[in-house]
C-alpha cells in the first residue's frame, strides 16, 4: 500500500517523505510544501500550480445550461427523487431527472438558453398516465386538472393517485400536490394563491396506491392563475 501511495503522489507532485529531524512531522502547509500524514506515513509535497487555463466555449455552454435547469429543478426536488427512481441507477431521482431534461428540455443559443416546458418531465416511469388531462384556472387561485380515467390499461388502476405540479417561473417556486385524487375521480383541483395574476407552467403525473409505480408526466400547458 506504500509503494502505491508513493507512486500516486508522485505521479501528481513532488513528494519527500518525513523521518525524524530537524523539520519534524507537521501538516499543513509552509510556504510552498504542504505536509501531512496518510496511514501514520508522514509526508510532505509541493503545492500545485494554480490553473490558469480559462474555461471552452463548450464548457461555458454546459455550465450555463446546467446551472438554468438546476435553478428550475431545486424547486421541486423532494418530488423528483421520488418521481424519478425507477430510473435513478446509482445516482439520485433528482439527478435522474436532471440528466433527462438537460438532454431534452433546453432551447435557444448560449448565453440566451431558456427551458422549454413543454418538454420537460415531472416524473417518469412505466405507469400509464391518464387520458387527455388539462389544467384551467377556475378562480380564487385554483387550478382544475381533469382527465379521462383509463384503468386497466396496462398497469393502470382506479386507485392511481395523480401529482399535480405548477411552477411560476416568475417567482421561480413550484408547488404541487400528491394523492390529490385518484384515477378514477377523473379531476383534482390545486390551490395556489400566491401565484394568483403569474403565468405558470402546469404538469400531471400518477402513482400507484403504494407508490411503487410512477407514470410519465404530461405537460397540461401554460396559463394564468386567476
Amino acid at each position: 500500500m506504500y509503494k502505491q501511495f508513493l507512486k500516486t503522489i508522485k505521479s501528481k507532485t513532488k513528494m519527500g517523505r518525513i523521518k525524524k529531524g530537524i523539520l519534524g512531522g507537521f501538516s499543513g502547509t509552509v510556504g510552498t510544501v504542504i505536509g501531512g500524514t496518510w496511514k501514520g506515513i508522514e509526508y510532505m509535497r509541493s503545492q500545485p500550480s494554480r490553473r490558469t487555463t480559462t474555461s471552452s466555449q463548450r464548457q461555458k455552454e454546459q455550465q450555463a445550461k446546467f446551472g438554468l435547469m438546476i435553478k428550475f429543478q431545486s424547486t421541486m426536488n423532494n418530488l423528483l427523487n421520488r418521481s424519478f427512481r425507477s430510473y435513478a441507477v446509482k445516482m439520485t431521482g433528482a439527478n435522474s431527472a436532471l440528466s433527462y431534461n438537460l438532454r431534452n428540455a433546453i432551447t435557444g443559443t448560449y448565453p440566451d438558453y431558456l427551458i422549454d416546458y413543454s418538454l420537460v418531465l415531472v416524473s417518469r416511469g412505466d405507469l400509464p398516465n391518464a387520458l387527455n388531462p388539462t389544467a384551467s384556472a377556475v378562480g380564487a387561485g385554483n387550478v382544475n386538472y381533469i382527465w379521462t380515467n383509463n384503468a386497466g390499461t396496462g398497469k393502470a388502476l382506479d386507485t392511481d393517485t395523480a401529482v399535480l405540479v405548477v411552477y411560476c417561473a416568475a417567482r421561480q417556486q413550484c408547488i404541487y400536490l400528491e394523492s390529490a385524487a385518484e384515477r378514477s375521480d377523473q379531476a383534482g383541483i390545486l390551490t395556489v394563491t400566491s401565484f394568483i395574476g403569474e403565468v405558470v407552467e402546469t404538469w400531471v403525473g400518477f402513482f400507484s396506491a403504494d407508490g411503487r409505480e410512477v407514470a410519465t408526466s404530461i405537460y397540461t400547458g401554460q396559463l394564468t392563475v386567476s
